[in-house]
């Protein structure tokens, strides 16, 4: 078994609640809503009128002007993300840039700039579709536009499953690093889908909450009255770095990467397996993979997305698989303060799972209106609670199926 351990050393966020890592987790502390009406667009006829938008969001701080006119929002969310990532870790990626590798996940990736070249085309005909459509929209722009800043000359690919992609992205850097392909990896994710394509689709599919006249709550994980999820976009990048590589340099921990288990319910397209064998399966494959036993897990960061069908999915493996232990969980849903963020979810809700760790708070399950009874886990409801995290589970289930878990835990020498 390879004796390689794989660190955090870099957080970089942008999100409905904070456009940096201090300001998100602030926003966690404060129990803070993201919500709002919808502002990139006109939504007065659509059945949802609001979503978890990024606000004042300035992406000049991070990355020249001439660099953004590539970039779709969802690119431009991942690189200020990866700048502060870098800053905070301190690495130096000229080093052994063959060494460090570069691994983002999306599920939709540049949806803005598809509509805008459409319209152009559709109005002004093909000769005025830009040169940048392209490389803009593409869902491996972030991760390459990324290599290019940072100089990584490693491995440099995008992973692909809904909900799910991001989580994928993260679990495929630890084992990169693991295996001993790569000594530092940039991954995470980020998501830019609030619009009028994609918040009209999911309004067709009916996945999202249309409290148009209760927004402040609308985002409600484990509550009898959900109705559906809030839109969210945004996106969080890390540095995971391999152990010995991270002392050399006496960077600072957040926290230890400790496994990963991922699978595929086979079963719906956009319904999880009510049964939920591989949610079980892959919680499962992850603890194993990090060598630790069901009853050391302390907190599971859960999908959570306020949707009838998944909330008593999940609560339901979770006690399939703990058992009497999971009554002694804290399971909550950083969603309900954040929002849907898509393909992003994984990596923006490991920046609260990784603070968490290493400050000893666990994230809050906000909007507690009806407790739905089938859901009656510890939720960590209303506010976040200061308790020590040994070890905690990631959750993300996407549609095709795609289950994903990550292990993380306290760093100990």
């Amino acid at each position: 078994m390879s004796s390689r351990r794989v660190v955090i050393t870099g957080i970089g966020v942008v999100s409905p609640i904070g456009n940096d890592l201090a300001s998100f987790w602030n926003g966690i502390l404060e129990g803070r809503n993201g919500v709002g009406p919808i502002t990139h667009f006109d939504a007065s006829e659509f059945r949802t009128k609001f979503a978890m938008e990024v606000k004042d969001f300035d992406p000049e701080s991070r990355v020249d002007r001439k660099t953004l006119r590539l970039l779709d929002r969802f690119a431009q969310f991942a690189l200020v993300a990866a700048a502060e990532a870098m800053e905070y870790s301190g690495l130096d990626p000229s080093a052994d840039p063959t060494r460090y590798g570069v691994i983002t996940g999306s599920g939709i990736g540049g949806l803005a700039e598809i509509e805008i070249q459409h319209n152009n085309f559709r109005d002004r005909g093909p000769s005025r579709i830009s040169p940048y459509f392209v490389p803009k929209m593409m869902m491996n722009a972030a991760s390459g536009q990324i290599a290019i800043q940072h100089g990584f000359k490693g491995f440099n690919f995008a992973t692909v499953s809904a909900c799910a992609s991001s989580q994928h992205a993260l679990g495929v850097a630890l084992d990169s690093i693991v295996s001993g392909h790569c000594d530092a990896v940039l991954a995470g994710g980020s998501e830019a889908a609030i619009t009028p394509l994609g918040v009209g689709g999911f309004c067709s599919l009916k996945a999202m909450s249309s409290r148009n006249d209760e927004i402040t709550t609308a985002m409600r994980p484990f509550q009898a009255s959900r109705d559906g999820f809030v839109m969210g976009e945004g996106g969080a990048i890390f540095v995971f770095e391999e152990l010995e590589h991270a002392r050399k340099r006496d960077a600072r921990i957040y926290c230890e990467v400790l496994g990963f288990g991922f699978t595929d319910d086979a079963y719906h397209i956009t319904a999880p397996d009510p049964k939920a064998p591989m949610a079980v399966a892959a919680m499962r494959a992850a603890i194993e993979n990090a060598g630790r036993n069901l009853d050391e897990v302390d907190y599971i960061n859960a999908h959570g997305t306020s949707t009838p069908l998944n909330d008593v999915m999940e609560m339901q493996a979770i006690r399939e698989l703990f058992g009497a232990h999971s009554e002694r969980l804290m399971v909550s849903s950083t969603k309900s303060q954040i929002g849907h963020l898509l393909g992003a979810s994984g990596a923006v809700e490991l920046a609260a799972i990784a603070v968490g760790i290493r400050e000893g708070v666990v994230p809050a399950t906000i909007n507690q209106v009806d407790p739905d009874p089938e859901c009656d886990l510890d939720s960590v409801p209303g506010e976040p609670r200061e308790a020590p995290i040994r070890v905690a589970l990631s959750n993300s289930f996407g549609f095709g199926g795609h289950d994903a878990c990550l292990c993380l835990g306290r760093f100990e020498d």
